[in-house]
């Protein structure tokens, strides 16, 4: 598949920036400190990243989610905790663009493709993974109209830098046995001492700044609501197809990056008088990884386009997830079977990205879930 100019565009910048200005070294460190200075989006911004997502009305590129899923897959390559950050940047405009207020809309907006807004999201809690319908946040008005947030979240990205939280909390009862009715999103200011925020030390994307938050009768003004009181489960599901789109391009580009690494090392390495790539067992595993890659770029890029175009792609979506999730593991197992010691030590790239590569088989949802939905999709049965 022939690729646009202006994406070869893209990926240029992308990869011209983090030569000069975020090399591996910097990017190591990074990510040994479990952070990285959250001024860097400002520097984003300067050259149109975080403008992206956002509409042209507000200061942004309107750019669609094949532009997106470029960037997101360069940023994958060479640092993924970043790109785990800019999606959710990108989905909080998305959603404000499809659900918010024209009042939301001009005060958050142009702000977010400035990169001087953050918004973190604030869906888990430690009683449900995948099922966040059983979810205790609650969201209660009070008598001079604001709103009191109580409750606890979990794995939420960047809840230490935000400006504010975006909280899906019951605020409503549900009707009969539908649960996700009288589910809202709260935008809840974070600089506030009802709210704390507790950093979580992951193993793999560690400079994504995941973080626990408490709220304990935290504060969010009467107009805090982001699109219909009630539906914001709703809201958050037709935002699906995006993000899974986005987080295929993630691991995407830790898989091609593996790639990358164990080839550069296949042929620098020699043992028995020759390099370690002209051992056919070596070959092999290449090869394989190659061919997957390219499977997972075209899959991708389908459901990239198609939804691009405005065209269902649930189904293409899911695929994309599944394919390019799987491949990113399966890439960086091998490569550290091909580097082999050297894997195991932290100034190689591929000890990272082997790390990084584990979220995605169970972010932003289980594969097992994934694949669930695609055979009801092929018209089997409902499996949970």
């Amino acid at each position: 598949m022939t690729e646009s100019h202006e994406h070869a565009l893209l990926r240029e910048t992308v990869r011209d920036f983090f030569s000069r200005e975020l090399p591996e070294e910097k990017v190591r460190e990074y990510d040994q400190a479990r952070k990285f200075p959250h001024s860097l989006w400002e520097r984003f911004a300067e050259l149109g990243w975080m403008a992206l997502p956002v509409s042209e009305e507000y200061g942004g590129e309107d750019a669609d989610v094949a532009t997106a899923a470029v960037l997101t897959e360069e940023m994958g390559r060479h640092f993924a905790s970043i790109a785990v950050d800019w999606v959710l940047v990108s989905m909080s405009a998305r959603l404000l663009e499809e659900v918010g207020t024209p009042e939301q809309q001009a005060r958050y907006l142009p702000e977010i493709a400035k990169g001087t807004y953050i918004m973190s999201f604030g869906m888990s809690e430690p009683d449900g993974g995948t099922d966040v319908l059983q979810l205790k946040t609650t969201a209660e008005q009070t008598n001079d109209g604001e709103w009191s947030v109580n409750g606890q979240k979990l794995y939420t990205s960047m809840a230490d830098a935000a400006n504010a939280i975006l909280v899906l909390a019951r605020t409503d009862p549900p009707e009969g046995e539908k649960r996700a009715r009288g589910l809202s999103l709260v935008l809840t200011p974070r600089e506030q001492p009802a709210i704390s925020v507790r950093r979580l030390e992951l193993m793999g994307m560690r400079a994504a700044g995941t973080c626990e938050v408490f709220l304990d009768d935290a504060r969010a003004p009467s107009d805090a609501i982001i699109g219909q009181r009630g539906r914001g489960f709703y809201h958050l599901i037709a935002t699906l197809d995006n993000e899974r789109i986005l987080a295929a391009a993630i691991s995407l580009g830790i898989a091609a990056a593996a790639l990358d690494e164990a080839l550069r090392y296949a042929k620098d390495r020699t043992a028995f008088g020759r390099p370690i790539g002209g051992f056919q067992a070596l070959q092999h595993m290449l090869a394989d990884t190659a061919t997957e890659v390219e499977q997972a770029r075209l899959l991708l890029g389908k459901a990239a386009a198609m939804q691009s175009r405005g065209e269902e792609c649930s189904t293409e979506a899911a695929m994309a997830k599944l394919s390019c999730t799987e491949t990113a593991v399966r890439a960086t197992d091998r490569g550290m079977r091909i580097l082999a010691g050297y894997g195991m030590v932290e100034e190689s790239p591929m000890e990272r990205l082997f790390r990084d590569a584990r979220l995605g088989p169970f972010s932003p949802i289980s594969n097992e879930m994934t694949k669930n939905f695609i055979g009801e999709r092929l018209g089997l049965p409902k499996s949970y």
